[in-house]
């Protein structure tokens, strides 16, 4: 009883410095986990994989030494991604499936492949999603319903596909990736995106908390990204503590490299700006958006 008291202590001590750090120096984190390579022989499936932070992770990913199970809706750029790293990374194995996460059942489908393919997956991450959303009573309902489907409702049936396996295997990680906007409501163009971003966060604890309470094995990450320069929002006017794709992917795979329960990256300044938004009055709120 004494030395498993020790060893959870000693673990629990581990597990808080690695977060630590993957907060504070995210690049320097991953530098090490480089040279450990820390993925080897492990499989991680990422969603929203052709473009934008779900590329920027896979390519983390892939220099980490994982396998990958890529998949999105665009085939071209998913195989341009797979040819390119693994010329890169010739000891890594890249699969790739196309995907449309608004076809419930396809997500189903691709999942199990990938499992069958594979034969283990030990990390999912949940990041296929859209920002599209409008001001409510605009007459844009059916922009704001399309929104909502595609980042809570597609993201709890790949919840249930990655549960579903991770379950049968008595292990895994389940990552999501919420949203700044998740913390508190928000306006404009923000409503309903926000509204389906914190959707996504509660469900994601609540599976931890489940995981908790059934003590079965199985990590879960919610990551709230802060403002991060990609090529979907390009054209867009400069935002508050925005980041470019290179310096918000690295801190978004550290803080899961680090298995935190929870996170928002990169850290400085969103961790203290997510505290003060719980907290401070809307009027001020509404300023950072």
């Amino acid at each position: 009883m004494k030395n498993t008291l020790i060893n959870l202590i000693t673990k629990s001590a581990k597990q808080s410095k690695d977060q630590l750090f993957s907060a504070i120096q995210p690049a320097r984190y991953l530098q090490g986990l480089n040279k450990q390579q820390v993925g080897r022989g492990k499989t991680v499936l990422i969603t929203g994989a052709s473009s934008g932070l779900g590329e920027g992770m896979a390519r983390l990913f892939a220099k980490l030494g994982y396998n990958l199970a890529i998949c999105a809706r665009r085939a071209e750029r998913l195989e341009r991604l797979q040819i390119e790293l693994m010329a890169e990374y010739p000891d890594i194995r890249i699969e790739y499936r196309v995907l449309d996460v608004s076809d419930y059942d396809s997500i189903f489908e691709v999942f199990n492949t990938f499992a069958a393919d594979f034969g283990h997956i030990d990390r999912v991450v949940v990041n296929a999603g859209i920002g599209d959303s409008r001001r409510i009573g605009k007459g844009r309902f059916d922009t704001n319903r399309r929104t909502v489907e595609i980042n809570f409702i597609s993201a709890l049936a790949q919840c249930e596909a990655a549960m579903t396996i991770f379950r049968a295997q008595n292990s895994g990680h389940l990552v999501v990736i919420s949203s700044m906007s998740a913390m508190r409501g928000l306006p404009k163009h923000l409503t309903a995106y926000g509204a389906s971003k914190a959707g996504l966060a509660h469900l994601a604890e609540g599976i931890r908390a489940d995981m908790l309470l059934t003590k079965l094995p199985i990590q879960v990450s919610t990551i709230y990204p802060g403002y991060v320069r990609t090529e979907i929002n390009t054209n867009a006017k400069p935002l508050p503590f925005e980041v470019d794709a290179e310096t918000g992917t690295k801190a978004i795979v550290a803080a899961i490299e680090a298995k935190v329960n929870e996170a928002c990256v990169p850290s400085l300044p969103w961790s203290l700006v997510g505290q003060a938004m719980k907290h401070l009055p809307l009027q001020v709120v509404n300023k950072v958006s």
